[in-house]
């Protein structure tokens, strides 16, 4: 009532005796700017409070036509430009598909509101700005579990269409090239961040799960899936842990599998500090040809991130060139293994400078041998080091908890670089940490932060660590 002065006036002179006609727009008005949120108690079980919701919608909510109409733009980043949709069911076709279901009987459901336009069975759709279209082979009404086939969908219809790969979470389906480029305004999800790696129960269900694991990520835009081929291990990540504990939930009860879970593995790495030679001889003798292979090198700790690189320095042909391949892939098969602790190796350039050869003996796998050997000496005397991975942390919480928060990082081997100030006394608290210590977080921040905290996560780079701190 005080968003709208002559319905204040009448308010003071009849009371509270208010036709509920003399509310609407006001109340539309309290809707738009935030001023009032409805809060309606029901039971879809019981259907207690349900003739009543239904009774405020038709008598007090704005209708469609009065709502505030989807945001859809043209166009990318910052060339992107406002699109006014109109519920017009002889316009184009343009609906959002917002939610993935896959049906173990009915395929892949795309689900889509109607905006604009009319689908009628047998239609053909285009997915975003595919050149390809799709074709409505069914349209599906949904209510609660059962699925009702419809001839035509209108605009504010939400429907379903069956058996369609293409379609995803987000996309925008419409029926002309016009609208290639149509997207709504994107929802900002939080980044799914708390992790569990993924073991099959047994290797034969290897396939089956990651194929679960897909369909799973496909159906929920807030889980994401990732393969970490150096430690060859599928982590599966989500909003926190109940988030996980209910999708596996759903993965054991909807397909029958019960994955083993554990914390994802940390993708440590060997370096050294300094620079080294190393050496070896390989001689094998059994009776028939032998093997002969000797090598010289030196090894020099590269800048962080350099990866590895590996030259010939050999001259007056004590090596022949074409043993020098060979030699290369005896240091990396250390590299890719580890020297002394068993993580792989980086930022190391590795230069072959002298050595000797047989004329019989000679094969590339004698110096295969040779070259790993000789790394191997060189490493050792080079002030080896374990490297962990570094992130770039942001949290965000009420400022009440910004000192325990603060306190936490600096606990966790962490160290907080500021502190941003930002609107509802909330705090952004900036930081690095290792990723080995901030795996578990988010359990931490539930209980600093009385569960208002979120934080996100990003690679920084890789700093030394004692061997003590990784055990």
């Amino acid at each position: 009532v005080e968003l709208d002065e002559d319905l204040m006036a009448v308010y003071l002179e009849q009371g509270e005796a208010l036709d509920p006609a003399q509310l609407h727009d006001p109340f539309e008005k309290a809707l738009r700017e935030g001023h009032l949120i409805p809060v309606c108690f029901t039971s879809a079980k019981t259907g207690a409070g349900i003739p009543e919701l239904l009774r405020v919608f038709e008598q007090l909510m704005p209708n469609p036509l009065e709502g505030i109409p989807p945001l859809f733009l043209k166009g990318e980043g910052a060339n992107a430009e406002e699109v006014i949709i109109k519920p017009d069911p002889s316009a184009h076709v343009i609906a959002h598909a917002f939610m993935v279901n896959i049906d173990p009987f009915k395929g892949r459901l795309g689900i889509c509101r109607i905006h604009q336009g009319t689908v009628k069975t047998g239609s053909q759709l285009f997915v975003g700005d595919a050149r390809k279209p799709i074709k409505v082979n069914q349209l599906l009404k949904l209510n609660g579990g059962a699925h009702t086939k419809i001839e035509v969908g209108v605009p504010g219809d939400i429907c379903a269409i069956p058996r369609v790969d293409d379609v995803h979470y987000n996309a925008v389906l419409h029926d002309s090239h016009d609208e290639d480029h149509f997207h709504l305004k994107c929802i900002d999800l939080p980044r799914p961040m708390y992790g569990l790696a993924i073991k099959p129960p047994r290797e034969a269900d290897a396939q089956k799960t990651s194929d679960v694991l897909h369909i799973v990520e496909a159906e929920d835009p807030s889980l994401k899936v990732e393969h970490n081929v150096a430690l060859n291990e599928i982590v599966l990540r989500g909003l926190g842990d109940l988030h996980l504990r209910a999708v596996l939930e759903l993965i054991s009860d909807r397909h029958n599998l019960k994955v083993e879970t554990a914390l994802p593995s940390i993708a440590y790495r060997e370096t050294i500090t300094e620079k080294a030679e190393g050496h070896c001889r390989h001689k094998k003798q059994t009776g028939g040809a032998g093997q002969f292979g000797e090598v010289y090198l030196r090894i020099e700790p590269l800048p962080a991130g350099t990866g590895f690189e590996f030259e010939s320095a050999v001259v007056g042909g004590a090596i022949p060139y074409q043993y020098i391949p060979a030699i290369e892939t005896g240091v990396r098969q250390v590299m890719e293994s580890g020297a002394n602790y068993g993580y792989p190796m980086q930022d190391i350039r590795v230069t072959v400078y002298d050595g000797k050869h047989h004329a019989v003996d000679s094969k590339e796998i004698a110096f295969v041998q040779a070259g790993k050997k000789a790394f191997l000496e060189a490493v050792k005397k080079a002030a080896p080091i374990i490297m962990e991975p570094v992130v770039d942390v942001t949290v965000t919480v009420p400022s009440r908890c910004a000192g325990g928060v603060t306190g936490d990082l600096s606990s966790m081997r962490g160290m907080v670089s500021g502190t941003e100030t930002i609107p509802d006394n909330r705090i952004i608290v900036s930081g690095q940490v290792p990723l080995k210590e901030i795996q578990e977080y988010h359990s931490r921040l539930k209980s600093l932060s009385g569960g208002e905290g979120s934080f996100t996560m990003d690679f920084s780079h890789y700093a030394e660590v004692s061997a003590a701190a990784i055990a």
